[in-house]
């Protein structure tokens, strides 16, 4: 066959792949248009208003309420203050919280000048840099997962000591922007694997204020927000309203459902007195706000009050902004 030949053939063979090639990729263009266009739009319905927003900057302590705060991955943030950053350890780095040493809840952790603050009833403040990167880091223990954790040094290490009025020593760690979180065990096939520091187990906790009014109306004392530590308080909506919403847009923050929270012995802590009751309002929400049969392997004989989130869009929260619920 002549060279001529040859080459007419090769041409005419690959003219017909290219034609066959740009084909497809037209019906590939074609069809991803086509589901953009016919899948559901959003639908976007108001369902409430912020009301409060609270960062615990120490695990177990008292919360500061803020006007305003940054929504990331690893939750709230306010100045040097970020959720869950600080945490209370034993001299072997195992975590110490409310449920076991209850006058924690009475301890405020405040950020001052590149200074933390500590203070509690009949101690005198404590102040110390944010950043001492001079200290060791401890490898501590949450919830039997590793974490690191930089130490806050030996004149705090005394102040809680004599604080906490035990014979145990107990130091504060520091999570810092470089250490790595915890990976939740709580992200399912449908979330994306998220990181958590000092938190029980996602980075954002959302609660209605009708959701406490009910629960105080079935008591013989009212109970109060800062019992249940959320971050974010929603007003304007009915009890429980908050169990139904998956998708969350508020200003430009978006957030999603990982599961309900499930309450423990900690709910018995007055946060006023740090006096521990081990009764009540846990053996009442027991009473009627236990999980559906199914999902008992999730939250087993936990009651449910208040929905976990993590952060899909960062963003800036306020108080006043409207919350909207996302479904399509």
């Amino acid at each position: 066959m002549e060279l001529k030949t040859l080459a007419l053939n090769a041409f005419a063979q690959n003219k017909q792949a290219a034609l066959l090639i740009g084909g497809a990729g037209v019906a590939f263009l074609g069809l991803g248009l086509g589901y953009k266009y016919l899948r559901k739009p959003e639908k976007v319905v108001r369902v409430g208003v912020v009301s409060q927003l609270l960062i615990h900057p120490l695990k177990s302590g008292r919360a500061v309420s803020v006007p305003l705060a940054e929504c990331l991955q690893i939750g709230l943030k306010f100045g040097e203050l970020q959720d869950r950053h600080w945490l209370v350890v034993t001299e072997d780095g195992h975590m110490v919280t409310g449920r076991q040493h209850p006058r924690l809840v009475l301890l405020s952790l405040t950020c001052e000048g590149g200074h933390v603050c500590l203070s509690g009833p009949d101690m005198e403040e404590l102040r110390f840099p944010v950043k001492q990167p001079d200290n060791r880091v401890i490898a501590c223990r949450v919830f039997g997962a590793d974490i690191q954790g930089r130490d806050c040094g030996e004149e705090t290490s005394r102040w809680l000591t004599r604080f906490l009025g035990k014979e145990q020593t107990f130091r504060l760690v520091h999570f810092e922007p470089q250490m790595r979180g915890r990976q939740s065990q709580d992200a399912g096939p449908l979330l994306p694997p998220f990181e958590v520091a000092y938190p029980d187990e996602a980075p954002v906790m959302l609660l209605s204020e009708a959701s406490v009014q009910d629960l105080s109306s079935r008591l013989e004392e009212d109970v109060t927000v800062k019992r249940f530590r959320p971050n974010i308080v929603i007003s304007d909506c009915e009890a429980f309203a908050e169990d139904s919403w998956v998708d969350i847009q508020i200003g430009s923050v978006r957030l999603q459902r990982v599961k309900s929270c499930g309450r423990c012995v900690f709910t018995t802590v007055d946060p006023e007195t740090g006096v521990i009751s081990r009764k009540e309002p846990l053996d009442t929400l027991k009473s009627y706000r236990l999980c559906k049969p199914s999902d008992q392997h999730i939250y087993q004989k936990s009651p449910l009050f208040g929905q976990l989130l993590i952060v899909k869009q960062a963003g800036i929260l306020q108080v006043g902004d409207v919350v909207y619920k996302i479904s399509r």
